[in-house]
């Protein structure tokens, strides 16, 4: 396993140990004991989440004010261009975001701590995206943030409309969202 910071140090991009030969490959897509060994965090994944998409479909930016989530986020299907935005208010690194291609073919998996607002670009012509929660889904919690908030300045790469649900549209801009201390 390797652990590299990304540029907002408390998101992690990780790769696993791949083993391949001419029958295929393999390789632990999650091990306690390595993870915290590594990582210095202490998880208790929850609930396991897997979303299908099309290609241009954007999810997102979704996190909960009530019991926040981290995730460790893995495609498993497809290409996927993956966005965290720090929302924490007393952060150094509050409203800026960083966001990595993470693929099947990659095998990379990205840890999106508590307190960040996620979402992804769907890449190729369709995704799986599978991802481990810290905490269950609370709809009383959840929350969106505009995926297009200019204060933001995401840049998702493309250059036309990307597909999204009307609760994705209707997000709130990061300047009056509720975000964390």
């Amino acid at each position: 396993m390797k652990i590299i910071l990304a540029e907002i140090p408390d998101v992690l991009i990780i790769e696993p140990q791949l083993f391949q030969d001419e029958r295929g490959f393999f390789f632990e897509a999650f091990n306690l004991k390595k993870f915290t060994y590594y990582t210095s965090i202490n998880v208790n994944f929850v609930q396991d989440n897997h979303s299908y998409s099309k290609k241009n479909v954007l999810r997102g930016l979704h996190y909960q004010i009530i019991q926040p989530q981290g995730k460790l986020v893995r495609a498993v299907v497809g290409s996927i261009f993956d966005v965290a935005v720090d929302i924490r208010k007393t952060s150094p690194t509050f409203g800026k975001w960083v966001g990595y291609e993470i693929s099947a073919e990659n095998k990379r998996q990205i840890w999106i701590p508590p307190g960040f607002a996620h979402g992804f670009l769907v890449l190729s012509e369709f995704a799986e995206v599978l991802y481990k929660t810290t905490d269950y889904y609370s709809p009383q919690g959840e929350r969106t943030i505009l995926w297009n908030d200019a204060d933001l300045n995401i840049n998702w790469q493309i250059s036309h409309q990307p597909i999204i649900s009307a609760k994705d549209a209707a997000g709130t801009p990061l300047q009056t969202a509720e975000v964390f201390p």
